[in-house]
């Protein structure tokens, strides 16, 4: 496949998290060698850019450079001092009344992706990740404890209409799965929630 290394920094930018060889392979119908291969050659390619490839272990995740290390400290200052902004909100809203719920579920309820938002709210300690308990290599997000304490409850469960709410979304996400998978076999649907 050509240019698989613009490839993969697309899915790695966009997914917003690691992702494994055998992940991105999957994905982009290439062998977990050629990813390697590619994710090399996208480490050079990047070596000398504000953006950096990270590794670890069989994962691969984009960073900014140590350079700019500096202006993404002011950046992120700025933005974690000041308050919630609507995106924010609405993403905590989202994991409070239906955490834990995966970030793929997040983004199909905003229509847009979540990853940095997600990402804000557990460096302000208002949600937090766990491992998947159905897939191991992936993560759920739930309320922390320090949101429950900023609120002032003593359970997720005494927000304001919490059933009607959370059941409000469930029907959204049965409804919608519904809908996408009309004529579809499950092999077909493969990526959806």
């Amino acid at each position: 496949m050509n240019n698989l290394d613009n490839h993969i920094e697309s899915l790695l930018f966009l997914k917003g998290e690691p992702m494994t060889a055998k992940q991105l392979a999957k994905v982009l119908g290439a062998s977990e060698k050629d990813v390697k291969d590619a994710v090399d050659f996208l480490g050079q390619k990047l070596s000398d850019r504000g953006i950096r490839m990270i590794k670890k272990d069989d994962s691969y995740s984009l960073a900014t450079s140590p350079e700019s290390s500096e202006f993404a400290k002011t950046l992120i200052e700025e933005e974690f001092n000041s308050e919630l902004s609507k995106a924010s909100l609405e993403v905590l809203s989202i994991i409070a009344y239906k955490g834990p719920i995966s970030r793929s579920e997040v983004d199909y309820i905003r229509g847009v992706n979540s990853a940095f938002t997600v990402r804000n709210l557990m460096v302000r300690g208002l949600a937090e990740r766990v491992v998947n308990p159905k897939d191991s290599r992936s993560f759920l997000y739930k309320p922390s404890l320090q949101l429950l304490q900023y609120l002032g409850i003593g359970d997720i469960k005494e927000l304001p209409e919490f059933d009607n709410f959370n059941q409000k979304m469930e029907t959204f996400i049965s409804e919608t799965k519904e809908e996408t998978n009309v004529g579809q076999t499950d092999s077909d649907i493969g990526g959806n929630i």
